[in-house]
C-alpha cells in the first residue's frame, strides 16, 4: 500500500535537501500558505493518484528538457494526463529546435533535484537561472497547484495565484505560458 500522510500545514521538521529548505523559507517569507503530504517515493502516475486523492488536486507533470547541444534548458509544467509531444512543444515555443529529455546530471546541477522530484519550485535556486520556465495554459488557469517540494517524498499544494504572483517573481524567473 502506498503511504500518504494526513494533510500537514507546517514545513518538515528536518529538510532532506537545500532546495526543500529554501522552498519552505520562501513560503514563510512571502506568506504563502500551503498544505503538504509526506509519502512513499511518488515516482509513477499510479503513486500520484494516491497523492491526488489525499491532497484534493492533481499533481502536475514537470518535464526537464534541453536542446541537442545541451545549451538551452526548459522546465515544462503540464497536466498529469497530457502526453508530451516534442513536435507540439517546439511549435508552441515558436519553432525552437527539437528538444529531448535532459540528463539526470543536468537536472541536478541546474535545479537541485534528482529524477522523480522535478519541480518548478526549484526556480528559487540561483543556479536555475539558465532554465526557461514554461507552463501549460490549463495549469496556469487552475485555482490550485500541486507538485513536489524538491523531494520525491513530499508533495505540496498552494494557490496557483501565489505561485505565479509571488513565488516565481521572487525567483527572478519569467514564465512563458503556452
Amino acid at each position: 500500500m502506498f503511504k500518504v500522510s494526513d494533510i500537514i500545514t507546517t514545513p518538515p521538521a528536518e529538510f532532506q535537501t537545500p532546495l526543500q529548505e529554501k522552498v519552505y523559507s520562501t513560503f514563510a517569507e512571502l506568506e504563502i500558505p500551503f498544505k503538504r503530504v509526506d509519502t512513499d517515493p511518488g515516482l509513477t502516475m499510479e503513486d500520484c493518484q494516491h497523492i491526488d486523492a489525499k491532497i484534493g488536486v492533481h499533481i502536475v507533470k514537470t518535464i526537464f528538457l534541453c536542446n541537442r547541444q545541451q545549451t538551452d534548458f526548459y522546465l515544462y509544467v503540464t497536466t498529469d494526463d497530457k502526453p508530451f509531444v516534442t513536435r507540439d512543444f517546439c511549435a508552441a515555443m515558436g519553432g525552437i529546435p527539437r528538444v529531448s529529455f535532459a540528463s539526470p546530471e543536468w537536472l541536478e546541477k541546474l535545479t537541485g533535484v534528482q529524477v522523480g522530484a522535478t519541480t518548478i519550485l526549484s526556480a528559487i535556486l540561483p543556479q536555475s537561472q539558465p532554465v526557461r520556465l514554461i507552463m501549460d495554459k490549463v495549469v496556469s488557469e487552475a485555482d490550485w497547484f500541486a507538485c513536489t517540494d524538491g523531494t520525491p517524498t513530499c508533495f505540496v499544494k498552494l494557490r496557483t495565484a501565489d505561485l505565479l504572483d509571488k513565488y516565481l517573481p521572487a525567483s527572478g524567473h519569467s514564465l512563458q505560458i503556452i
